[in-house]
């Protein structure tokens, strides 16, 4: 009769290992089971963190569409497209109300509005100035900012510079507060400094030259076609004392005040920017600090009675001998007086 086996003892979960301190007594103890346990498995804070953040990246990484780099590019080109130079809608409603307030100056309403023979001072023409006047602002740092973008200054795109909007200058006070109370309180033209610039970004001297004239040359362009249309308005010889015609040929001493002005090397001005384009950054620095209030005192002293009367008849004098026409200073002068109304 086979002999039964003895029952056998039913494994152990622990692992035993013996104990060094019992190692006569031949005596084990059961082991740590968190030291058997492996590394990653443990719920402790730190542990494995990059192992399964490498992980997650490597399987976002796997998921990730292959077009992915070509959609974020086309977001790029997106985000910065060709409608960053687009006129803003400002710049169309001023072109509109500059356009009404022309016609409304050119039929002269305001006489027909009044009872006859009433004294009538007219308030429509000083407002077709000032529109205008804020138009040839608008045009002016334009032509600075499309100009130092092209040259390598790219934080302007997008900007209320490149899109026409004055109302959303960084630097309102300086770039369409002053110009316009140069004109009003001067009569004539004179622009901000151009301190919205990154005069650091635009690598070659040449490029910073074009820079800085290129607000006054389109000063000049927009008094040459207002010139023009003044011309075509009233043949050479003859004269006229409407008040659209008088606002544009005003508009004309505007702008040629403010090229001629701003080309003097004077801190505040563009002229001034030519000069530092050969100094070094300390002359652009300085005026990047000091030159709303060199602008200042520019106008201040063009604003002396006695300069203001040889700045303006060397400027009448200038545009006898440039404009067809004998009569545009007169013109002018009548636009004057109706920007002035309360002189």
């Amino acid at each position: 009769m086979p002999t039964p086996e003895p029952p056998q003892q039913a494994e152990s979960d622990d692992a035993t290992v013996p104990d060094p301190e019992n190692a006569d007594s031949g005596q084990e103890r059961a082991a740590d089971p968190w030291e058997q346990m492996p590394d990653d498995a443990l719920n402790a804070a730190g542990v494995g963190a990059e192992t399964e953040h490498e992980a997650g990246s490597e399987a976002q990484s796997a998921k990730a569409p292959e077009g992915k780099d070509e959609e974020e590019k086309a977001e790029e080109e997106r985000a910065e497209s060709w409608a960053d130079f687009l006129p803003s809608p400002i710049f169309v409603l001023l072109l509109g109300l500059a356009g009404f307030a022309g016609w409304l100056s050119w039929r002269a309403v305001e006489l027909d509005w009044a009872d006859e023979g009433t004294a009538v001072t007219p308030l429509i023409p000083p407002l077709l100035i000032l529109i205008g006047w804020i138009v040839s602002v608008a045009v002016h740092e334009f032509a600075h900012a499309l100009t130092a973008y092209l040259a390598g200054d790219r934080s302007l795109r997008g900007s209320a510079y490149l899109r026409l909007n004055p109302f959303a200058y960084r630097e309102a006070f300086g770039g369409l507060v002053l110009p316009v109370v140069y004109l009003g309180l001067g009569g004539f033209g004179l622009n901000g400094p151009p301190t919205y610039v990154d005069w650091e970004r635009i690598p070659s001297r040449g490029r910073r030259i074009a820079v800085a004239l290129a607000g006054p040359l389109a000063s000049l362009l927009l008094a040459a076609v207002l010139a023009a249309t003044v011309t075509l308005l009233v043949p050479p010889g003859q004269d006229s004392v409407n008040w659209a015609i008088a606002a544009m040929a005003f508009l004309v001493f505007a702008n040629l005040t403010s090229a001629i002005v701003n080309l003097l090397p004077v801190p505040g001005l563009d002229g001034y920017h030519v000069l530092a384009a050969f100094r070094g950054a300390k002359w652009t620095a300085f005026t990047k600090v000091n030159g709303l209030f060199c602008s200042i005192a520019v106008f201040a002293v063009l604003w002396l009675p006695v300069v203001r009367d040889l700045f303006e008849s060397a400027v009448y004098s200038m545009s006898e001998l440039l404009l067809p026409n004998d009569n545009a200073t007169g013109m002018m002068f009548l636009g004057k007086l109706l920007l002035q109304f309360w002189e």
